[in-house]
Formats: structure tokens, sequence, C-alpha cells
């Protein structure tokens, strides 16, 4: 997702359901720019919904593509339980957007985001998400980051200890397949399903989406294999299973193989089964793992941090409550709490104001109120705390949250927050 943008001038810019195929996919060509697309444009655009690509247009504007474009993957996200379960959320997962080079600095970017989250709304959706190219876009809009990843390079033959993990990681078998096989996408999309019922964080999306992952470009192959996946099973049920594929490398007539990962997921037997098959290939030196959460179990697997060859924090899911009382009424809480919010929503105005938000039994409530505000923050802070990662005392120390009554910061917080971090979400 790219763009620059700056509040909407004189320009007239309508945005709208795109209805030419060939000038969405023409428009995110430029945007993203790369060796040229040569597939069909029905594939490219497999697992987007016709109904959910949308375009900017502007007065004299090349008739080939759009001044912008963006769309929209219908998802099911697995939001915070009460009691440490998860509640699994239809949200509207923002995706293709660019603006063309041409149209930068005129506002196309602020009419597609208003136009996003107010379609989003009128179809009674509460929550929108993202994955974002540039990290210093998306808070103007409402966002807030809700989780983090790492990405880990291991040595092969590194030693994992889990002593009390160890009897159930024993009973799953581990196998191969190759991300093009028959039947894939469905295989994939089913484990999806079982994990996404117990993790929070999990992402479900639509079939098409994981039939575009089982298709691979001439560009993907360059130099390493096609993407496989290894299956981590028990009792003849997939309960967890890692992409990856591997790169020959010899450095002094000795093997320096490199092995990369995309979307290790799976109970944490699972996960231990398959990371310990990963970093066992022969002909390998590193692998190097992608996706990994902030209270991920491999960290206390590892001997300490520096079993840890090399480390990187990347940004991971960004959140918008689009229907700020809907969406904090669809996910469940651990604690209490009974606090005024005062919110500021430049986008959503129905959003903005005094809310009491009363938590008990694990149901949150948001009614609009007249009582002394307790707590004055951003609908992005909300959205950052949304899943239970965005630490809004840590917020508050850090001067971005306000607060009037001594404790309420903590009290709404400790209402919100997990106990373990969601998990990561592959890039969408």
């Amino acid at each position: 997702m790219s763009d620059h943008d700056t509040a909407q001038g004189a320009l007239d810019i309508r945005v709208a359901l795109a209805t030419d195929d060939e000038r969405y996919r023409a428009t995110d060509d430029i945007v993203w720019f790369g060796e040229e697309n040569t597939e069909p444009v029905a594939a490219a655009l497999e697992g987007l919904p016709p109904d959910q690509r949308f375009a900017a247009e502007v007065e004299g504007a090349d008739p080939s593509t759009y001044a912008g474009v963006y769309g929209v993957r219908p998802l099911v996200l697995s939001a915070p339980g009460s009691r440490g379960d998860v509640r699994q959320v239809p949200v509207a997962g923002l995706t293709y957007v660019g603006v063309h080079p041409d149209h930068r600095r005129q506002g196309v970017l602020r009419a597609m985001m208003r136009h996003h989250l107010e379609q989003t709304r009128a179809e009674g959706v509460v929550v929108s998400a993202l994955h974002a190219s540039e990290t210093e876009i998306y808070g103007r809009y409402g966002y807030g980051l809700a989780g983090l990843e790492f990405q880990l390079k291991l040595g092969r033959g590194t030693t994992l200890t889990a002593p009390h993990l160890d009897a159930e990681a024993a009973r799953i078998t581990t196998r191969m397949a190759t991300i093009t096989d028959a039947g894939m996408a469905d295989r994939i999309r089913a484990c999806d399903l079982r994990v996404g019922a117990r993790e929070t964080g999990t992402l479900v999306f639509l079939e098409g989406v994981y039939r575009r992952w089982t298709h691979l470009e001439p560009s993907e192959l360059r130099d390493r294999e096609a993407w496989r996946a290894l299956f981590a099973q028990l009792d003849g049920v997939d309960v967890g299973y890692v992409l990856f594929r591997r790169k020959h490398k010899w450095e002094d007539a000795r093997p320096g193989g490199e092995l990369e990962t995309e979307m290790l997921t799976g109970s944490p037997a699972a996960r231990l089964a398959l990371v310990r098959r990963l970093v066992d290939f022969d002909l390998m030196a590193t692998v190097t793992l992608k996706t990994i959460g902030a209270d991920d179990a491999l960290w206390h697997w590892l001997p300490g941090p520096r079993g840890v060859s090399d480390a990187h924090p990347y940004d991971n899911i960004w959140i918008r409550l689009v229907d700020l009382p809907a969406a904090l009424a669809a996910r469940g809480y651990e604690g209490s709490c009974d606090v005024v919010v005062d919110v500021t929503d430049d986008l959503l105005p129905d959003n903005e104001g005094a809310w009491r938000l009363s938590v008990a039994g694990g149901e949150a409530r948001a009614t609009r109120t007249t009582d002394p505000v307790e707590v004055r923050l951003g609908v992005a802070h909300l959205g950052s705390a949304w899943l239970g990662w965005g630490n809004l005392a840590a917020m508050h120390r850090a001067g971005v949250v306000a607060e009037e009554r001594p404790g309420a910061v903590s009290e709404l917080w400790r209402a919100m927050r997990l106990d373990v971090a969601p998990w990561p979400s592959p890039g969408f």
C-alpha cells in the first residue's frame, strides 16, 4: 500500500466500484512496478471479489488506468474471547491500495480511504484491517498498529528445549508436500480454520486467496525451488503447517544452503515439531523463520537471544474500528472496567465524542454519555489495543493518551489486554 497524501484539494475525485479489470490491474502494475505480469487478469485478481474492487477517477487522467485503486478481502479474524478462548470476527481486509504516480498529493488516497470506511460501515462490518507497506501512512486514517512480527535466523541443528511439550510433540508426524499439489489450497485453509478456533490473531481467507497462493509465477521460482508445505499431523489430522523453500549455496566445498519460511502456524506442539524438522534439513546452514510473534513459544525454546543469529522486528496487522461500539462489543474481555473515554475520529464522526465503556462478565457495552471524561485518546489507539497488544498504559506514559482520572487508563487496559500477544498474520 503506497502513497504520500495531503489534504484533498479542489480536484474532483470520484471513488466507485471498478468496472474494468484490465484498467484495475494496469494501475496496480504501475503502482507496484516489477517484472511484466503475463498471467490472465482473472488469475491475478483471484481472491479479490469483483464487488470489492474500487477505483478513483479524476478528470483528464489516462483512460487506460485509474487515478487510484483499492480492494477489500473479506476475512475472519480471531479476536480475544472472554475466558481464554477466541471470537471469530468478520473484518474488511484492505489491500491493493495504490495511487497512480501522476496523481500523488492530490487527495486521491484520502478520498479512497474515506470511501472504504463509509462503505465498510454501510455493509455492517465493524473492523477494517491491513498490512502497511509504509508505516507512517495509515495512522492518519485511524488505524492502530495491533501487533508485531519478527524474522529470525537460526543455524542448522539449533537445539529447541521444551520438556513439558516433548511427549506431545513426539506424537506428531511431519510430512512434505508441494504447494502446487492438487487440493493444497483447501488443505491449508482447513488447517487455518482449526488453528483460528484457538489462537488470537489468526486470519482465515476466502478460498480464492488460498488458490492464489498455490499458483507460482516464474519470477517466484528463479534460483529457488517451488514452495513446499510441511504439515504437522496428529492422529491423521493436520494441526499445523509451514511453507518453505531452499536455495543451494556452497562455500569452500561445504554446503551452506539457505532455507526460508512463510506462515508457520499450529498448536505449540505442532510448531515445535515443525521447527525441529526445519533446522535438520540436509545441505542447509541457516533457517529464516518469518512471522514470529512477540510471545511466540520459540523464544522460550531457544537457549537465549544469542541463540538467534539475526532478528528483525516488523509491524504486522493494523486495526481500524469502523463502528466503535459494535467493534468493542465484538471481542471478549478478561477483566472488567467502567471508564468514560473521549475519542477523536477525523473520518467517521459517529465514533467521536464521549463514550462510557462498561465491561462485565467478559462483555463490553459502549454508550453515549455526558459524564466527565476520564481518558482521552484517538480511535487509532483503541484499534491498537483491540487485539490485546497495544499497551494503553504505556501509551499514557509516552504522552499519546491522556488521563483525567488517575488509574482510568490502567483500568481500561487491564480489561483489554491479553496474557499472550496475538499471533501475527500473513500479509494480504
